[in-house]
C-alpha cells in the first residue's frame, strides 16, 4: 500500500472445498480476514524488537481467530450451500506460509526446523528427525516460565535459546483443539520446491557448467508456444517469478547433461524427480515410495555437488555443509501428504495472487486515508456485484435452456473466467451433427485420449503435393500419403507408424493439391483423471525460412498401441520425424 503503510494480510479459506475450485484464483475462494500490523518498536536492542513483533503477531492471530477456536471446541451451527443447517467444527488444517513465516508460526528461532526437532547442523541428514509436536513446544515454554517471567525479555530469551525458540510465550495455536504445527504447516510448493530450485539447484548448475556456457545452451533451445524462451540465458536473470522457476526446471536436466559430472547430474535429477512427484494432483503409497527413493538417491550422490565446489558462501568461499532449511523440510513432505492430502492444494500461488485482488487493488482505489475501512467497503461492494452477476447469469441461462428442447451438457458459465476448452466434447458434438454449418472436413477430431484442433482457415491453400514436399523438405511425402490412403481403403490401422514405404516416389494420388496448417492444438487427458481434459498445447511445424533455416518443428510423442499407457509403459517404439 502507498503512504508507507504495510501490513500482514491474513487470508481465510475452507479446506473442504474441491482443490481445483479453491486453487483457481478467479473463484475467489480466499477471503481477507484481517490486516495484521507491522509495528516499529523503540527498544534499544534490535533482537528484542523482533521478539516484541513476534509476540504481537501471535497476539493478533489469537484475537482474530478466537471464534474459530471456540467453534473447533464446542461446534457451531452453519448453513451449507443448499440451505441446510449443519453442526460444524473448525480445526486448523493448513497454514500456507513460506519458510521464515513457518518458523514464526511454530514459535521457533532461526536455523531451526518448524516441524521437526532438527537444528541447522542436521538439515542435511538423510533421515527425518523427530517431529516437533505442540505438546513438546508447550512443555518447553512452561519450563522456561517456571524460571523466568515472560516479560523479562532478555532473561526470557536466554532461556528460550536453549530450546531454540523465538521468544513467543503464547503461540496462537496453544488452545486450538487438534492443532499440531507438524501437520498444519503443510509443504508449500511455490517456496519449498520452485524457489528452492532457483536459490540452490540453479546456482549449482551455473557454477559447475559456467555462466557463459549455460546461457548459450539455454539460448539455442527451440522456442515452444506457451513456454518462455530464455534467449539471454539464466545467469543474469533478475526479479524471477514462479513461472520462470518452472520454465527453467523443465529444461535444466537436458541443458546441463554432458557438462557436469555424472553423480552431480544424478543428484540434481533426483531432486527434480522428487519435486515433480510431489506436485501430483493424486498420490498413492507407490508414489510416496518413489518420492522417498528419489530423496534418498539425492543424499547418496549429494557429495558430488560439494566436490564440484558448487556450494559457495560469502566471498565465494566453498561450503562443505548442507545447512539448507528447505532441504530438511523435504523430509516432511511424504508424512504430511499421508496426513493432509496432496501438497499441490497448499501452494501459495493462489494466495500470492489474492494479495493483489484482496489488498493491493482495493488499496489503490482509496484516497490514502483510513485504508482499512475503504478496503472493507471495496471488497463488500465487489462481492455484491459478483453475487448479482451470478444470479442474473443463472436466470439468463435458465431462460435460454427453457426455450430449447436440447440443452448442452456443458456447465453454465456464471461469469467470464478462463476455462479449459474441451476439444473432446467439441469433436463429439461435431460427429453428432449438432452444428450443421461446421466446415467439412471437421477441424476438430479426437481419439480415446488425444484431441486435435485446427484453425478454421489453413495457412496455405491449394498447393501441389510436390510443392509442399519441397517446402517442408519431406521427399517421401507423396508415398507416405499413398500408403496412408491404401491402409484406410483396406480397413487397416491407419495410425500405424513405421516400416518401409510401399508406394513409389512418383505414385499417383487422387488429389493433386493440399491445404497446409503450420500449427495445431493438441489436447490430452489427465493421467490421474481420464475424464478431465488438460490445457491444450500448440504444436508448430513451420517450413524453413530466413529466420529458421531448418524450419521450426516441435517434437511430439505418439502412442500407437492402445495397450500401452504412459508413463508406466515407458518410451518404447519407433522414432519418426
Amino acid at each position: 500500500m502507498t503512504g508507507n503503510r504495510v501490513a500482514h494480510p491474513l487470508l481465510l479459506s475452507l479446506a473442504n472445498l474441491d482443490m481445483d475450485y479453491r486453487m483457481k484464483s478467479s473463484n475467489r475462494a480466499f477471503a481477507l480476514l484481517a490486516l495484521l500490523p507491522i509495528p516499529k518498536f523503540l527498544h534499544q536492542n534490535k533482537k528484542m524488537r523482533g521478539v516484541l513483533g513476534n509476540r504481537l503477531f501471535h497476539e493478533c492471530l489469537d484475537f482474530v481467530l478466537h471464534p474459530l477456536k471456540v467453534a473447533a471446541s464446542i461446534g457451531i451451527m452453519m448453513d451449507d450451500p443448499l440451505g441446510y443447517r449443519r453442526f460444524c467444527f473448525t480445526p486448523l488444517v493448513s497454514c500456507i506460509v513460506d519458510t521464515p513465516e513457518a518458523a514464526l508460526y511454530a514459535g521457533v528461532g532461526g536455523k531451526t526446523s518448524p516441524v521437526t526437532m532438527a537444528s541447522y547442523k542436521e538439515f542435511g541428514n538423510a533421515e527425518r528427525c523427530e517431529p516437533r509436536t505442540a505438546s513438546t513446544t508447550l512443555a518447553q515454554l512452561q519450563s522456561i516460565e517456571a524460571k523466568v517471567h515472560p516479560w523479562d525479555l532478555e532473561a526470557y530469551m536466554r532461556e528460550a535459546k536453549k530450546f531454540r525458540l523465538n521468544g513467543v510465550h503464547r503461540p496462537f495455536w496453544r488452545d486450538w483443539p487438534l492443532a499440531e504445527p507438524t501437520l498444519f504447516l503443510t509443504p508449500e510448493l511455490l517456496h519449498h520446491s520452485h524457489k528452492m530450485f532457483w536459490d540452490h539447484d540453479a546456482k549449482w548448475c551455473i557454477r559447475v557448467v559456467g555462466a557463459e556456457e549455460i546461457d548459450f545452451r539455454f539460448s539455442v533451445l527451440q522456442r515452444h508456444t506457451g513456454l518462455r524462451h530464455l534467449r539471454e540465458g539464466i545467469s543474469q536473470l533478475k526479479q524471477v517469478t514462479g513461472r520462470e522457476h518452472r520454465d527453467v526446471q523443465r529444461y535444466i536436466i537436458g541443458v546441463i547433461a554432458g557438462a557436469v559430472p555424472k553423480d552431480f547430474l544424478i543428484a540434481v535429477r533426483a531432486l527434480e524427480d522428487f519435486r515433480y512427484l510431489s506436485q501430483s494432483p493424486e498420490l498413492d503409497e507407490n508414489t510416496c515410495t518413489r518420492m522417498t527413493a528419489a530423496l534418498q538417491e539425492f543424499h547418496r550422490h549429494k557429495d558430488a555437488i560439494i566436490t564440484a565446489r558448487a556450494r559457495l558462501g560469502k566471498g565465494n568461499k566453498p561450503i562443505d555443509n548442507w545447512h539448507i532449511p528447505k532441504l530438511e523440510l523435504a523430509q516432511t513432505v511424504v508424512p504430511n501428504v499421508q496426513a493432509n492430502g496432496v501438497a499441490m492444494q497448499w501452494s501459495a500461488d493462489v494466495t500470492e495472487h489474492a494479495h493483489i485482488t484482496e489488498i493491493k487493488m482495493p488499496a489503490e482505489a482509496t484516497n490514502n486515508q483510513n485504508y482499512e475501512e475503504q478496503i472493507c467497503r471495496y471488497l463488500d461492494r465487489q462481492e455484491k456485484c459478483s453475487l448479482f452477476e451470478q444470479a442474473t447469469s443463472i436466470c439468463t441461462a435458465s431462460a435460454d435452456v427453457s426455450r430449447k428442447d436440447n440443452s448442452s451438457d456443458q456447465p453454465v458459465p456464471l461469469h467470464a473466467t478462463h476455462s479449459v476448452i474441451d476439444y473432446f466434447h467439441v469433436a463429439m458434438q461435431l460427429e453428432q451433427g449438432i452444428d450443421p454449418h461446421a466446415p467439412r472436413p471437421f477441424r476438430t477430431f479426437a481419439g480415446p485420449c488425444t484431441a486435435f484442433h485446427l484453425a478454421r482457415k489453413p495457412n496455405t491453400k491449394q498447393l501441389d503435393v510436390d510443392e509442399v514436399a519441397a517446402m517442408f523438405q519431406l521427399p517421401d511425402l507423396k508415398p507416405a500419403l499413398a500408403d496412408y490412403l491404401q491402409r484406410a481403403l483396406a480397413g487397416a490401422d491407419v495410425y500405424a507408424i513405421g516400416g518401409h514405404r510401399r508406394a513409389a516416389p512418383s505414385c499417383p494420388l487422387e488429389f493433386p493439391k493440399l491445404e497446409v496448417w503450420s500449427s495445431f492444438r493438441i489436447q490430452s487427458k489427465s493421467f490421474h483423471n481420464l475424464g478431465k481434459p488438460l490445457e491444450a498445447r500448440t504444436v508448430n511445424c513451420s517450413p524453413p525460412d530466413k529466420s529458421y533455416p531448418f524450419g521450426l518443428c516441435d517434437a511430439v510423442l505418439v502412442n500407437t498401441n492402445p495397450t500401452m499407457r504412459w508413463p508406466k509403459s515407458g518410451l518404447k517404439g519407433i522414432l519418426s520425424s
